[in-house]
Parts: C-alpha cells; structure tokens; sequence
C-alpha cells in the first residue's frame, strides 16, 4: 500500500485554486500602477496563507499555494527562466469557446535555470505547512516549455539562438535540473510537472489531419499559423522529443523527491482545447516518461476510456480525475466510486488515487463555479476516498 507520508494521496489534487476576489483588485491595481510589487506581494502572502489555512481544514495530505502569483499556469514559470522574456504575440491559444490572452516567450540567450523566483515562492509556503502535509510545488513540464519555443510564432527566434535542435533539448533539460535541484535544496520534496503536449496528441483531429499530411491550426496554442504536427511520421517523432526532453530533465534527482504528471487538454474559464482518449500517447507517456505517478482527466466522455491504462508498467500510480473543475455541479458520489472499480480492471486499486480532474483556476480569471462549489468538489474527493481506501 501507498505510503500516508508520500504523495499521490487517495484524495489528492492538481492545484490551482480559484483566487479571491480581492487577489483579482489587487492584481488589476498593480497593472495599473496603482500600487507597488511589494504591496501586491504584501496581498498575495495574505491570500496564500487563507488558502492554506482553507487546505488543512478541507484534511488534504498536500499543500500549494494556489499558483496565487502567477497569471498562467505555464508562463510565469517560463518567464523566470534565464535567457526567456515575455512577448506579446497576435492571437492567444484556442479554446473551445473563445481564445486566451495573446502571450507568449521569447528567447533572448542561452537557456539557463538559477535563481529561479517560484524558488521564493516555494520558501513562503514552507513554514506554512506542519506536521505530516506535503507542501507541493506545480510548474509546466519541460516537454511544455520545449513546445511554447517551437510554436510556429516563436519557431524562427528559438532557431536563431538555438539553431540544432539538440542543442536546445539539451538546455531545456539542463536548466530544469538547474531548477529542480534549488527547489530540492530548499525543501520541496513533490514536484508536479503539468503537461499539455500529451493532451493535445490524444485529439484525433490532430491525429487524422497529421496522417492526411493536411496543416491544421494551432489547437490548444494557437499563434495563427500552422501546427507542426504536420505529417503521419512527425507523430512518433514529436513523442520522441518530448520523452527526451523530460526524461533528461528528471535525470539523477535525488531518491527521496516525487516528481508526478498531470495530463491536460486545456483549462481556461472552463473551457477545454482537445478531445481524444490516452491510447495514442499511452505507449509513450505510459510506458517510458519518468515520473512516479499520473494525474489524468476522466471526468467526461472527452477523455476516452480507462483501457490505454493497461500500458503503465507495474508499480505505476493514477490518480484519477473524476471531479471536474470547470462546472460547479457536484458529482454523484456513487457514479465516481463505481468508475474507480472500473479503472481498477487496468491498474490494482492500491495504485490509484482520486482528485479533481485538473486545477480550478489555471489562469488567474479561474474556471466558472464558485469558491464554496470548488471546496465542495474538494470535500466529494475526500468523502469518495475515505469510502474506497478507508
């Protein structure tokens, strides 16, 4: 059986929060010069200590700080890299109603990862945790970052600093473990890698498209210009990269840090960007990515069934996302426990975990339910574990 003291917890979650309204006023004032980065921090400290206290009194095993700092789920991180600045670009990503804000990266010299500011992030929410709670640090996979340089607005910039593709892989890992050994040395002990590129693989219109050799819109990350999955052959070949990129990353760390997944396909005010079953990336993300466990959607018909599970390797932990957290309505408890037994066809119960489906808040304006729907989605994960695992 699952350690208590080691993450993935029966009832677990993927980590975002939706922010209190006056973290939004805050936020608004500081783009506006209405106040400082010190008074804005002064009210994100003040949030994030609500929120944890909120945590503990939910009984979670697992802490974060919401990603109360950040305005994406991705980005910020990004930002803070070394040789990465933010761009403007001409259209955000697409969504299934609608398109994000036209953000992106840039690179401006060599990839590197010191100094990190989620490193002070992380220092904050550290004393804030006691006892036998895990506080839990959520940044985007490498395989993420990797894809947002190659998108087709930024393809060119990345090649002119980065013109062997190797060259840029190899960085790209090296500045995540430059990264991930700081974090380690200042306590954080569960590392959560969030990771879109498998999501959108699982779309089959990318995958038909793809095979017809026909160019398709950016979907998910869209720049208004054409995806690379261009051809049937470049599928395997971009599964490939991202296995590479991440698993180098994960090279070498220490024995005593869990790293996990969480497998997205989009989450901006509760909207989503692809549509597909895990079985074309199962032999790929499953069987070879180097993390302990995986958080993975399965709240809706969206996500197929749970069969491609069949390819985790024996020891491999799921956490299943059967709680959405882009709609308020509350799920019957009932209909997730049987859904868990489903599942348990594919991997033994005692490898599987439960949380919500993905973060409640990706991006700061947050999905579209209220703060007492997101804490009762929290209480039906907890109530829902305690009737499985005991």
């Amino acid at each position: 059986m699952m350690s208590h003291t080691i993450p993935p917890f029966r009832a677990d979650v993927v980590g975002s929060y939706l922010r209190p309204d006056y973290l939004h006023q805050a936020r608004e004032q500081f783009s506006s010069g209405q106040i400082t980065q010190a008074e804005l921090t002064s009210v994100e400290d003040r949030a994030i200590t609500e929120l944890v206290t909120r945590q503990k009194a939910a009984g979670l095993q697992v802490m974060t700080d919401g990603e109360f700092r950040r305005s994406w789920w991705h980005l910020d991180f990004m930002w803070g890299l070394n040789g990465i600045e933010k761009s403007a670009i001409d259209q955000g990503y697409n969504f299934s109603k609608g398109n994000a804000r036209p953000e992106s990266i840039r690179v401006t010299g060599k990839i590197t990862g010191e100094n990190h500011p989620f490193i002070e992030h992380f220092k904050f929410l550290l004393p804030l945790v006691e006892g036998d709670i895990i506080p839990r640090l959520t940044v985007p996979a490498p395989a993420q970052f990797l894809k947002e340089l190659q998108r087709p607005c930024n393809a060119e910039n990345t090649r002119s600093f980065y013109p062997d593709e190797n060259d840029l892989i190899r960085d790209v890992a090296s500045a995540y473990q430059s990264f991930i050994h700081e974090l380690y040395a200042a306590g954080c002990r569960s590392l959560q890698l969030d990771d879109c590129t498998w999501g959108m693989l699982t779309d089959p219109k990318i995958a038909a498209a793809a095979v017809e050799g026909e160019n398709l819109g950016d979907l998910g990350c869209s720049c208004g210009d054409t995806h690379d999955f261009d051809h049937a052959a470049s599928i395997a070949e971009i599964k490939e990269k991202l296995l590479k990129v991440n698993n180098l990353a994960l090279q070498d760390l220490p024995d005593d840090l869990t790293v996990t997944t969480h497998v997205c396909r989009g989450n901006f005010r509760s909207t989503w960007a692809a549509s597909g079953g895990y079985a074309p990336v199962a032999d790929a993300l499953f069987a070879e990515d180097k993390v302990s466990a995986y958080y993975l959607e399965f709240d809706t018909d969206r996500a197929g069934d749970f069969s491609p599970l069949a390819a985790l390797p024996a020891g491999k932990k799921v956490v299943l996302g059967l709680v959405s957290s882009k709609v308020g309505k509350l799920e019957s408890a009932e209909e997730v426990v049987t859904r868990i037994r489903e599942a348990s066809q594919y991997v033994p119960l005692e490898n599987l975990c439960l949380s919500t489906q993905c973060g409640f808040a990706s991006t700061e304006e947050g999905n579209e339910l209220t703060q007492q729907q997101q804490w009762d989605k929290i209480a039906l994960v907890k109530d829902v574990a305690q009737q499985v695992w005991g």
